[in-house]
C-alpha cells in the first residue's frame, strides 16, 4: 500500500500547482514542502492564497520538515491573459521546473457561465486554461529535464471519476445550445483525461524527456462540495446531501494521495491513470491504476479536440 511516508526528498525541485491554497492542491503542496520542494502556488485570490501561504509555512515545518519553500503568484485560468502572464514571468526567471500540477477546477455552477475570454467557465478554466499553462510552461520544464539526472519533469492533470460519464460535444462545447452544470463538468473532466493522454504520446514521440500523467482524487471532501447555492431548499437539499454522503468521501489528504503519487513516487509511469482503489475508487485504499472509459482512449478524438485547444488558446505545445 503506497503511503506519504514513502515519499523520498524532493530537495532541489521547484513545483507550481494551480489552485493549492485549498483542498487537494493544498494537502500536495504542504507534503512536498515538508519534504523540501520549492512551491509554487498559482492561485486566483490574492487574499485567500496569501493566507494559504502563510499556513502553509506553518503546517510544513516541524522537526522532520526538509525545509521546503513556498511563493505565491496570482494566476486566473479563466483568463488567457492572466495565464499567458504567469507563464511568461515564470520562464523570464530562468528558473527549473520539476513538477506541474494542474490541479485547480470549476465544479457545475448551476448557470452558465463564462471566462474572461467568453469561454463555457468549465470547459475554458479546466481545460483550455491548463493547456495553456502547460504550453507556456514548456521551456521552464525543459530547463528542469536538463537538472535533473535520475528522474524526469512531471505534469500531473487531475480528472475525475465523472469522466466515465462526459461526452465531447464538438458543435456545441461551450454549451452555448443548451448547458447541464454536471454535463459541462462531466465534459471538461473528459477532456482532460484525453489531453493527460495525448500530451504523453507527444512527449514520447518526440523524446522530449518529460512525462505527463493524470489523477483523480476520488470523491474528496474539498471545496467543491462545500460550496453551493446556500439558500433556501436547494441549499437544505445541500447540506442533507453532503452529510448523508460525508462518510463516502475522501479527506482532502487522502484525495491528494493519487496526486502525490504521480509526482513522486519512481513506479508512476507516464501515460497511466491513477486514483483511489478504495470503494468504486470513490475513496481510501491503496493508490493505484483507475479505470479509464473507452471514450478517454479515442486517440484520433484526442487529437481533433488537441488541434481544437490551441485553436481556441493560441497556444502550441508539440506536433503530434
Amino acid at each position: 500500500m503506497w503511503s506519504i511516508e514513502q515519499i523520498g526528498s524532493q530537495s532541489g525541485r521547484r513545483i507550481l500547482i494551480t489552485g493549492a491554497n485549498s483542498g487537494v492542491g493544498y494537502s500536495a503542496a504542504v507534503e512536498l514542502a515538508r519534504r523540501g520542494a520549492v512551491i509554487v502556488m498559482a492561485c486566483r485570490d490574492k487574499r485567500r492564497g496569501e493566507a494559504a501561504l502563510a499556513k502553509l509555512r506553518v503546517d510544513s515545518a516541524g522537526p522532520e520538515s526538509a525545509g521546503g519553500e513556498a511563493e505565491l503568484v496570482e494566476l486566473d485560468l479563466a483568463s488567457l491573459d492572466s495565464v499567458r502572464a504567469v507563464a511568461q514571468a515564470e520562464v523570464a526567471r530562468q528558473s527549473s521546473l520539476h513538477g506541474l500540477i494542474n490541479n485547480a477546477g470549476v465544479m457545475a455552477p448551476p448557470k452558465r457561465q463564462v471566462t474572461k475570454d467568453g469561454f463555457e467557465l468549465q470547459f475554458g478554466t479546466n481545460v483550455l486554461g491548463h493547456f495553456a499553462l502547460t504550453c507556456g510552461l514548456m521551456p521552464a520544464l525543459l530547463l528542469g529535464r536538463a537538472a535533473l539526472l535520475e528522474d524526469a519533469p512531471r505534469v500531473v492533470t487531475l480528472a475525475s471519476i465523472a469522466h466515465k460519464r462526459g461526452r465531447l460535444n464538438f458543435e456545441d462545447l461551450q454549451s452555448e445550445r443548451s448547458y447541464s452544470p454536471m454535463g459541462a463538468y462531466q465534459q471538461s473532466k473528459l477532456a482532460d483525461l484525453m489531453f493527460a493522454f495525448e500530451l504523453e504520446r507527444r512527449f514520447v514521440a518526440q523524446r522530449i524527456g518529460i512525462v505527463s500523467i493524470a489523477v483523480h482524487p476520488g470523491v474528496a471532501r474539498t471545496n467543491l462540495f462545500k460550496v453551493g447555492s446556500g439558500k433556501g431548499l436547494a441549499g437544505v437539499a445541500e447540506r442533507a446531501i453532503a452529510a448523508s454522503i460525508g462518510t463516502l468521501l475522501n479527506s482532502e489528504l487522502d484525495g491528494a494521495l493519487p496526486t502525490l503519487f504521480a509526482a513522486t513516487s519512481p513506479d508512476a509511469v507516464g501515460g497511466r491513470y491513477y486514483g483511489p482503489q478504495g470503494f468504486q475508487e470513490m475513496r481510501g485504499g491503496d493508490v493505484g491504476e483507475a479505470e479509464v472509459a473507452p471514450a478517454a482512449r479515442d486517440t484520433a478524438v484526442a487529437k481533433r479536440l488537441w488541434d481544437i485547444c490551441e485553436r481556441l488558446t493560441g497556444a502550441c505545445l508539440l506536433p503530434a
